[in-house]
């Protein structure tokens, strides 16, 4: 029988890992940690190197939809969402150490998992692979693929938000509300009046950045600053909006929201405040708002080039390589975005990689699901235009047209029908 590599420790790898040792099969899991990288900060498995946030849990949203079906799946970061979930209104927010220690522990506990710390610069082809290196791929497997498939991978910039400790604030600037009240969570809000809107804005457009061009970051994760730069009234209308934050009291011109990272809540993180700004013009930019004259970061903003292929050239509907059939690629790697998409894609491939080793007929998931949908936005787009995509509704393939919560119950069951063709081992 070959030997079944994932490569990579992140969101997918640890999908992919554990799903398929709970189905009873060997797996060798690979990842470079305890070696850090520029973007990490831990030597844990499924570490959350942006936001501590995987979006909304309704039902009726495109993000909670999926989230749904993956649960439904078995998802190991679900499980691991749910113990760690620190108060954040409608979304998953969570506290990244617990959630990645979770994860971890799943991993290292489980005899039929082997980790490798090892950086993977080319893949044994002998073997079933599932290659889970995110949008951080090394170079040396990226200069590998390019000379197997005869393609270049992909890139972007994408960014991260400060975090900053709460004992450091003077939070008596500020006020306690979520929006429009809805949800558990209650964020700290800073309500700026148009003459301080203005001020920030100028302040964060004239700030020195790390260099590099707009046009290569990807557009559902700009920096705070790169928004400003298109006017005076796009953070007002975006990460900064009013709308929903008013009480009786305060009726701001714009609010900058910080949200709970830990359980402790010791830690908040600023919410839209991704960032290419040179770390001393954070403090000097970040700590002119109110209530953060004081403010201790405990984590600067960051940038990082993301990696990804050409998907449409590049994958089968099983995320097995044309050329390399295998081979499975998942993950940011593959040309989804966000956390819950990455995660969902890795649990995917092992759901397929499991089907071929079993034999079976292969089963895609229904195109109609919501993880269905993003997978054929993978395969179908034009390989001319190709950009990595989140969950949204925008790409759910539907046979006619149907309210949102019927999409969910459809997809509930699609899920079940599905799985139950395999004939899967009970879920741990």
């Amino acid at each position: 029988m070959k030997k079944i590599n994932i490569i990579g420790g992140g969101l997918a790898g640890s999908e992919a890992a554990y799903f398929l040792a709970s189905q009873g099969i060997k797996v060798n899991l690979y990842d470079q940690k305890p070696k850090l990288g520029p973007a990490f900060h831990s030597t844990n498995f499924g570490e959350l190197v942006c936001s501590n946030s995987l979006k909304s849990t309704k039902r009726d949203n495109a993000c909670g939809l999926l989230k749904e079906e993956i649960a439904k799946m078995g998802s190991l970061i679900m499980k691991a969402a749910e113990i760690s979930r620190v108060p954040s209104g409608q979304d998953l927010a969570v506290d990244r150490d617990v959630f990645s220690n979770y994860i971890t522990e799943k991993i290292k506990e489980n005899e039929n998992i082997t980790v490798i710390s090892k950086v993977v610069e080319s893949l044994d082809e002998n073997d079933i692979n599932i290659v889970c290196t995110g949008p951080l791929t090394d170079s040396s497997l990226c200069d590998y693929f390019k000379e197997k498939l005869g393609e270049d991978t992909l890139s972007f910039y994408d960014a991260a938000a400060p975090l900053v400790e709460l004992d450091s604030l003077d939070t008596s600037k500020m006020y306690v509300k979520s929006r429009y009240d809805k949800g558990s969570g209650k964020y700290l809000n800073i309500p700026l009046n148009q003459e301080q809107y203005l001020d920030f804005v100028e302040k964060l457009t004239s700030a020195e950045r790390v260099i590099l061009h707009d046009f290569e970051h990807f557009e559902g994760c700009l920096p705070v600053e790169v928004m400003a730069k298109r006017g005076m009234n796009t953070l007002r209308f975006g990460p900064l909006k009013a709308r929903g934050l008013s009480t009786d009291d305060i009726h701001p011109y714009a609010v900058v929201q910080l949200r709970q990272d830990n359980i402790a809540g010791t830690l908040y993180g600023m919410v839209g405040f991704q960032t290419n700004l040179k770390y001393k013009e954070q403090k000097r930019v970040f700590s002119s708002l109110p209530g953060m004259e004081n403010a201790k970061f405990a984590r600067y903003g960051l940038m990082h080039s993301n990696r990804y292929i050409c998907a449409p050239k590049l994958i089968n509907r099983d995320l097995s390589l044309k050329k390399m059939t295998d081979t499975f690629i998942a993950g940011q790697f593959v040309g989804v975005e966000g956390y819950v998409e990455s995660a969902a894609s890795g649990l995917l491939a092992a759901y397929y990689v499991l089907q071929r080793l079993k034999g079976q007929k292969f089963e895609p998931i229904p195109i109609y699901t919501m993880l269905g949908s993003l997978i054929n936005y993978l395969v179908m787009s034009s390989p001319k235009n190709f950009a990595p995509i989140n969950s949204i509704y925008g790409i759910l393939q539907l046979p006619k047209k149907e309210d949102k919560i019927t999409i969910y119950q459809n997809s509930m069951e699609a899920i079940d029908h599905w799985r139950e063709k395999i004939l899967l081992k009970p879920l741990p």
